[in-house]
């Protein structure tokens, strides 16, 4: 789907400066100075960067906007995907939670692991989402599954998304499936769910869909898109949600 980026060769000098730092400071920090050794759990140098820049440009978000919401400098960032380094546990987890992917996922543990296999937690917390969380969630993906009902029956797809003025829009074919939504009520789902740690969050946004013809408003849609669709070819036709009912729910250790 996309082009992922190389490894760059490094020269084998006795020591490797130290990365850009995540922040401003001229020393780096103790998490850094671990960060930029080389990877010793990856497969093959640049693993992690090749995930998380596949990450990242599967979410539809830029390297800046990426190191804004994970409160890290867009340099460091772009060093992570560029140059072989094992970031610390840390570092992963905020970059996860930001690419609605996982800890496990970016290191590359899961590849073999059939999803939905985790167990159960011993005492899980179960908690409602507030509106406001539920909209920050919400714009953190770039693809979520619309729930609605076809000439063959109900069908639930995944389509390429973004958040705008608080509404979820989409681009489709008029023939397409998802262009059956117009004009019905629909549901629309994102999560963002851990197997290994048997965790996660889901926002269910229920609304009816329209199709937005005036040209001004689609001007601006396609001004405001960060990625196009995955399916490619000529997709005219933006669809818009503007949610009614928005819910959430996330599961997590008791006690956290």
């Amino acid at each position: 789907m996309h082009a992922q980026p190389g490894d760059r060769p490094e020269a084998h000098t006795g020591h490797r400066a130290a990365p850009p730092q995540d922040g401003q400071a001229a020393r780096p920090t103790e998490e850094e100075a671990v960060t930029a050794r080389p990877a010793a759990r990856a497969t093959h140098p640049g693993d992690i960067g090749r995930r998380l820049a596949d990450a990242r440009v599967r979410s539809g978000l830029s390297l800046e906007e990426t190191a804004e919401r994970a409160r890290m400098s867009p340099q460091y960032l772009a060093y992570l995907e560029q140059r072989p380094s094992d970031p610390t546990p840390a570092t992963l987890l905020r970059l996860a939670d930001v690419l609605g992917t996982t800890l496990e996922a970016l290191r590359g543990g899961d590849q073999d692991l059939p999803p939905g296999r985790g167990q159960a937690l011993a005492h899980p917390r179960l908690t409602d989402l507030s509106p406001e969380e539920c909209r920050s969630l919400l714009s953190t993906h770039g693809v979520g599954r619309i729930a609605l009902r076809t000439a063959q029956g109900p069908a639930v797809l995944p389509v390429n998304y973004d958040v705008v003025d608080d509404a979820v829009v989409f681009r489709t074919a008029a023939d397409a499936t998802p262009a059956a939504a117009v004009g019905a009520e629909v549901a629309f789902e994102v999560d963002h769910i851990d197997d290994a740690m048997s965790q996660g969050w889901s926002v269910l946004a229920v609304g009816t869909a329209e199709a937005v013809t005036d040209p001004e408003a689609v001007e601006r849609l396609e001004r405001r898109a960060h990625s196009a669709p995955w399916a490619g070819g000529t997709r005219p036709l933006w669809v818009r949600v503007r949610p009614a009912r928005l819910t959430g729910r996330r599961i997590t250790p008791g006690g956290r």
